[in-house]
């Protein structure tokens, strides 16, 4: 118990890098999932347009939502990787 008082100073910030560091990685995984089911999704309604399952009205509207969501992410990770440089500068 006195080893962990004395240490604290150290061992305080090191844990709370610690911490950020895996808050950033949880971020990062939610948001490439998020992107990677997109895409999934954006294959398999090829794959059933190709297969005549849907109309092409109803694919281009899908299509081009699917897109727009991909899109949204990659706008919102490139703003939080600019936001995270200018933090560091």
């Amino acid at each position: 118990m006195l080893m962990k008082i004395l240490l604290a100073p150290i061992t305080g910030p090191i844990g709370g890098v610690v911490w950020i560091a895996e808050k950033i990685q949880e971020r990062t995984n939610t948001e490439f999932d998020a992107q990677e089911n997109l895409h999934k999704r954006l294959l398999s309604l090829q794959l059933a347009f190709d297969l005549g399952e849907l109309g092409e009205e109803e694919f281009e509207a899908q299509e081009e939502e699917i897109l727009l969501k991909i899109q949204a992410l990659e706008e919102e990770a490139n703003r939080d990787a600019e936001a995270e440089e200018l933090q560091l500068v």
